[in-house]
């Protein structure tokens, strides 16, 4: 997996993920510990509020800066929304207000929505090889589980050392280190597309997502794994410091659990993805989170808790990771940047739905109900899927006729009713899906 590291535009970016990702957990910790200086016993509240922000900026920001995005050149857009997220955070310590908590989360997280999805988007054209995709795919989900451990026992260190202020400092040098990186290679310029409306470009990415099979089950797969991690991360402390009665340093060994079992599946899944299908992992991936809530409504221990973590974590990498080659196979490279984002927002608004729900029914009718819940909807939307996303509509070469068009369009060879086949994705050419 790692040899794709000997690729330099690669590893530079991929340290530039790594290094702003420990600088964006380090904000993470110091920011609970700013709401509760600002806040006190009101600090979930805060932290509620400063979450739901976060998501609606993911949800909002990311189809318009990517309607953008396409035409300023990657490299400058990149390295400038780190500096603006490097800005936010220098300016996190001297917040004396909590409204200005939430004016400067949702300043970092659109940089955030912008950032992320441009970032994914030239992945592709930097390993252009299907194989180095996967591997990077799965160091991407490596990066994202060693940050949830890594940076909070770095900032248990630093605070032994320092206050909690500092901690907004590395998260500064992490952003501008990673916009450093960014600046020191080279990007492959986004492919030309034709001019089209303000509308036009913010809309491209969800209508494409919309109007492919695979993708539209993606997106009810997206909702299974939303169910399940938002259980995991709502309700682990519940769990862990309310029922068990368990210090804190249990509560993180569970949540590591979590992430060890992503980080078993990201490892295998290169090898495995070149015997099976996408849809074949992702698909069983969303049934082992379907089985692992229904298999939580009767934990009653913190030793029965740890593995089933350890498997939902498994079932979250496998479910979720291959995504970026769906993305990659269902558009052209110049509306990649545009389904990256759609992709981006549609899977935050299921967290959004989702993390008010575990905790919502956990705090009113009990744990178990939580689980039910989202098992019933984790199960449901697995079964959407399962039938959206067909086998038959999972083939890359489609043939189909072009009855729309007039005989002088070059895509179409001797006469306009003539079927023909090729790679099929939703473009200006092909708007719907061939029955």
């Amino acid at each position: 997996m790692l040899k794709i590291l000997a690729n330099r535009t690669y590893r530079h970016l991929f340290l530039a993920q790594v290094i702003a990702l420990v600088g964006t957990g380090l904000a993470t910790v110091a920011l609970g510990l700013l709401a509760f200086d600002l806040a006190g016993a009101q600090a979930g509240a805060v932290l509620g509020t400063a979450l739901a922000i976060k998501m609606t900026a993911y949800i909002g920001v990311a189809p318009i800066a990517a309607a953008f995005a396409e035409r300023l050149p990657r490299r400058a857009m990149l390295v400038s929304l780190d500096l603006v997220r490097a800005l936010v955070a220098l300016a996190l310590p001297f917040v004396t207000e909590i409204w200005q908590i939430y004016v400067l989360i949702f300043v970092l997280q659109s940089a955030s929505a912008a950032f992320t999805p441009t970032f994914q988007a030239t992945i592709p054209d930097i390993l252009p090889d299907e194989d180095d995709y996967t591997r990077a795919l799965s160091l991407s989900r490596l990066a994202y589980d060693l940050e949830s451990v890594a940076s909070p026992m770095l900032a248990a260190a630093l605070l032994t050392v320092i206050s909690f202020h500092n901690l907004f400092a590395g998260t500064v040098i992490g952003f501008l280190a990673s916009a450093a990186l960014v600046a020191t290679v080279l990007l492959p310029k986004a492919k030309q597309v034709p001019r089209r409306s303000i509308y036009e470009r913010t809309t491209r990415g969800m209508r494409i997502f919309l109007a492919t099979p695979r993708l539209r089950g993606l997106l009810a797969l997206n909702l299974t794994v939303a169910a399940a991690s938002a259980m995991v991360i709502v309700n682990t402390v519940v769990l862990v410091q309310s029922r068990f009665a368990l210090p804190q340093s249990s509560t993180a060994l569970a949540l590591a659990a979590f992430g060890g079992g992503s980080m078993v599946s990201a490892l295998v899944l290169p090898r495995l993805l070149k015997n099976i299908k996408d849809r074949t992992a992702m698909l069983f991936g969303g049934g082992i989170l379907v089985a692992g809530l229904a298999v939580g409504i009767n934990v009653t221990t913190y030793n029965l808790l740890l593995p089933l973590w350890l498997v939902l974590g498994v079932g979250y990498s496998l479910a979720q990771t291959p995504s970026g080659r769906i993305l990659r196979r269902s558009a052209h490279a110049e509306d990649r940047p545009a389904l990256f984002a759609a992709q981006f927002a549609l899977s935050h608004a299921c967290w959004l739905i989702t993390y008010p729900l575990a905790g919502w029914l956990g705090a009113h009718y009990g744990l178990a109900a939580s689980f039910i819940a989202l098992a019933v909807l984790a199960a449901g939307s697995l079964i959407m899927s399962s039938l959206i996303w067909r086998p038959a509509h999972d083939r890359e070469i489609v043939e189909h006729t072009h009855d729309e068009l007039s005989d002088n369009r070059a895509h179409v060879d001797d006469t306009n009713a003539e079927r023909h086949e090729h790679p099929y994705v939703i473009d200006d050419l092909h708007r719907r899906w061939p029955r």
